[in-house]
Order: structure tokens, then sequence, then C-alpha cells
């Protein structure tokens, strides 16, 4: 038996309109997709060089053009079909795909003399259909080069600033419309309100919510599955947690959970796995000691991707004996596959693979077991929601992201026993001193119902392959360093460094080296993403 992960969208057949966001190399392409499921509609990614045919193909209810890099005259500029335009499919492009929108059609796009970047005053001169209630003037975010001169022939121009002269125009009687500036993103206060606009005119449904996603992948689940056994491999965070409870509404008893202690979890995790997961759901779940067979699998290795390809293959093989050991029958494994890691392991996309996720690169071609992935298409917040509609505990629910690869890509080199030990007990700290200061768990609301700032999306400790010298009771020391890594997020396909209060970070600093013989540094990290990931490895 082969892999074989469902490759459809959940608008096939589900009864879900479905949004393309067309990625012209944006970084904030996920984001569009994001704030368009906000707004209850299903949304999903695909790459410029998606055929005219595929894209129709889809049945799409509106289709979004996104940001880009590049200038529309470059001779490698990635370009779209001018096919779409008369496709009778409403289509809304922002920033590079509104000068795209408006050279296929006629209009003028060129170097206005200025750059626009970062906030920016945009003065409305008729509202027309999509900007309709937004008031005369408004703040919004830009970040281009090249601008629209003049806009195609019978469209009108909605809006400009002091350096865009055409930035929103649009022909409503043709579902087309385009803008310069980005609605996606916070920094334009009523951006919502523009793409609720557009929604509006594709007549997508607003159906995509936590019940209905729910109900959608219980359905999928059962026509995959049927009768048979499954298995499930429960890491201890949120993403399988929240599969299992799905497949488990799906299926019930034909459900079995293995959690695999590769010696590469944190501190007390599989304690506290077995107690929370144990406590709320009636799921079998079976605990396998592989942590002397991982470490050897490890040893010598320092590059991350085969780190991880290495820790996927073995799962599987795993997963595989407790399958023979304890479910002979099963044929079908649930992983928490999430739309971002398909996204930056390259699935799917003309895109770079940017890390392969153990559970979507690293899996080996022959694996006893077809696929059951009924995370595949949701972002991270998506998932919490679905968990909370499930009824998880909170505990389950908000405990941070940990890669499945564990421990093994925080270490930078080859992972050791001792090196893993070091790293556990630091990385305790770090968690210990963030929930003390209130960091952890649930973010706090706000009024406004934006994202709260100041909340820890994910936080934990990094050991480099290096030592610095260090002195400690009048001693010289030669000990490793550790890296603090915090960061604020929606969804992880972007993210912001945590401002951590500085007595905060003393006192894990202080901790650390006090209780870590073997440490004598600690650092923070204070690198976005991008350009960095949240992860070093």
């Amino acid at each position: 038996m082969t892999p074989n992960a469902p490759t459809l969208s959940p608008d096939a057949g589900t009864g879900f309109d479905t949004v393309l966001v067309v990625d012209f190399g944006a970084q904030y392409a996920q984001v569009i997709a994001r704030r368009v499921r906000e707004l209850h509609v299903y949304s999903e990614i695909v790459p410029a060089s998606t055929p005219f045919e595929e894209l129709l193909a889809r049945r799409p209810a509106g289709i979004i053009l996104s940001g880009g890099p590049a200038s529309v005259y470059a001779d490698d500029a990635p370009a779209i079909d001018p096919r779409v335009f008369d496709a009778g499919v409403p289509v809304l492009g922002i920033c590079y795909g509104q000068q795209l929108m408006a050279q296929a059609l006629g209009g003028e796009v060129a170097r206005t003399g200025t750059s626009e970047f970062g906030r920016t005053e945009l003065a409305i001169r008729e509202p027309g259909a999509l900007l309709d209630g937004l008031g005369a003037r408004q703040t919004v975010w830009m970040s281009h080069n090249d601008a629209v001169r003049a806009a195609p022939p019978g469209f009108r121009v909605t809006a400009a600033t002091d350096d865009s002269p055409a930035a929103a125009f649009e022909a409503p009687e043709r579902g087309l419309f385009g803008v310069q500036f980005h609605p996606e993103v916070s920094h334009t206060p009523r951006g919502l309100d523009v793409l609720a606009s557009f929604l509006a005119r594709t007549g997508a449904r607003p159906t995509w919510t936590s019940h209905s996603v729910i109900e959608a992948s219980v359905e999928r689940i059962r026509e995959q599955v049927g009768d048979a056994t499954v298995l499930c491999g429960l890491s201890g965070g949120v993403d399988s947690a929240v599969a299992a409870a799905l497949v488990e509404k799906a299926v019930g008893s034909q459900l079995t959970c293995v959690l695999v202690d590769h010696g590469l979890l944190r501190e007390g995790e599989v304690a506290d796995v077995q107690q929370a997961f144990g406590a709320h759901s009636d799921v079998r779940l079976i605990t396998v000691d592989a942590r002397e067979r991982f470490l050897a699998l490890l040893e010598g290795v320092e590059d991350p991707e085969e780190k991880r390809k290495r820790i996927g293959g073995e799962f599987i093989r795993v997963f595989e004996e407790a399958a023979r050991t304890h479910a002979s029958d099963a044929g079908f494994l649930v992983q928490g596959t999430l739309y971002p890691d398909v996204i930056e392991s390259g699935e799917g996309h003309a895109a770079a693979t940017i890390k392969s996720h153990h559970n979507v690169g690293g899996l080996p071609e022959d694996m006893d077991f077809d696929l059951v992935e009924p995370l595949r298409w949701l972002f991270k917040d998506e998932v919490r929601r679905v968990g909370e509609e499930l009824g998880l505990p909170p505990e389950l629910v908000w405990r941070q992201p940990f890669p499945g690869p564990g421990l093994a890509v925080r270490i930078i080199g080859e992972v050791t026993g001792q090196r893993l030990d070091l790293l556990r007990r630091a990385d305790a700290i770090v968690r210990a001193e963030l929930r003390r200061a209130g960091l952890e768990g649930p973010p706090r609301p706000r009024p406004d119902g934006q994202a709260d700032p100041e909340h820890v999306w994910q936080a934990f400790a990094v050991l480099p392959a290096i030592r610095s010298v260090g002195v400690q009771g009048d001693e010289r020391t030669y000990g490793h360093p550790v890296i603090v890594r915090a960061v604020t997020s929606e969804d992880a396909m972007t993210a912001d460094f945590a401002r951590i209060d500085w007595d905060v970070l003393e006192r894990i600093a202080t901790r650390v080296i006090n209780g870590v013989p073997g440490i004598n540094r600690v650092a923070y990290d204070i690198t976005s993403k991008p350009p960095g990931t949240i992860e070093w490895e």
C-alpha cells in the first residue's frame, strides 16, 4: 500500500464555495487566504503557473491576484492568462495583481518616481462598489515601486494617493477590481471591509465555519476509512490531538492512538499527554518507548533536512510495528498535517521548499498505510477553533506548536543524549518563566477583536553547536550557549519576535545558567519571519 492522502481541497463535493488566491511570490499570499477564511469563505492558494483551464476547473466563486516583488515589465515577471478577466469570475488584483490586470486590459503601469512603502493616506474619490462605506480618507499599507498610472479603458478610478494616481479602480459590471494597497494586512484598518465587499460581489456563501469544517471532515473520513482500523500518531501537539478527535468523532472505536516516545520530546511531555488525552477521550492510547532507537538513528547526522527525513521515516516504521502488535488490521494512519506544512514543503505549489516537514517531505514511499489528514487544508488558528468546537480541554487546544522532529531540530548539529538533556532542562525553564509571566496560554481578548500583540505564539530554547568562554565562581568555564526564541503570530506563516520584558528574560538567563550545568550563556533571538523561520532548523 502506498501513501494515498486526499489531494482535493474541501470544496470538492462538500458544499464549500472557494476563492482562489493566485500567488505571485508575495509574502502575504497566505495572509490573504486567511483573511478570506476569517470572513467564512473557503480560500486556497494556487501558484501563478496554474494553467487557465485548471483555474476554471476548480469552479472558483472568485479569484484574488496577490502582490509580488517583480515588475510587470521584467523579462521573467510572472504573468496571468488574460482570459481570466473575461471568464465571468470576479477578480480582485492586489498590488502586483492590480498592475497585471491594468497591463493586460490596456492600462498603463510605470514607475512614478517615488516608491510607496508603509502607511499611506488614501483619498477615495468615489466609493464605487468596492470601497463603499469607507469614508473620504483611509490609512492603507503600501509596498511597491511600480504603480498604475492610468486605469484600463472602461474602468473607473475610485481612489488615489499622492504617488499612485489609480490606487483603486474597478469595472463592477465585469466583476473586475484592483487596489494598489494591501487590504489583507492589519496595517490597513478597514482592509477586511474591502475584502468583504469583494466577496459579496462573488456570491460566495459564508459557510466556512468550525462547525461546517467538522461536519465535512467527518463525512470525508468515514468515506475514506469505511470499517477499517485506524492508527493515529499522537505527538502531544494541538494538531495531532485535534486530528485524533476528528477521527474519533467519525469512526469511534476503530481508532487507536500511538504516542511514540522518541526521546526528542520536551520535559514531562509523555506523562502530560497521557494524562490530558486520557482524561478527555475513550480512545485506546498506546505508548511506545523508542528513545534508544531514534538516538542511534541520528548519530553523526548534522544536516537538518536529513534529520527530518530520518525521523519521519522511522516514525512510520514504529507505527508499522505498533500496528502489527496492537492493531494488525490497521490500514490507515492519521497525521496532523496543516496547510502551512504543505506550503512550506513546496508540495503542490510552484514554490521553493523552505523545509521538509516530516509529515509531508519525510515520509517513505513504501508505507503500509494510507494517510488520513483531516487538517491538511487548515491554518493553525482554524485548528484551535475546531478543537474548541470539539470540546477539547484548553491545555490541549492551546499547547504551543511543537515540531514533529521535536528537539532534534532545536539542536544545531548532531543530536546526542547529553545535548538533549541540556536543551530539555533549559527549555523547561524558559516555558516555566513565560507561564509565570502570563505569556503562555490562550490570548487575552481585546475590545477591538484583534490579536493580542503580546501573546506568545511559540517559545523555546535552541542549543547551537558551539561553545563559549564564561566565568562562574571565579573560574573559567567553556560551556554551551542557549538561544531563547519567542514569537508572536496568528498562523505561523509570518511572525515577529516577542517583546518580552527584560526582567523576564533576566530571570530566564539566571535560572538557566545557575540550574543547568554546562550552559554558561543565554541569548535572545530578535529575528522575524521572514527572513528567518520560527524554528532554527
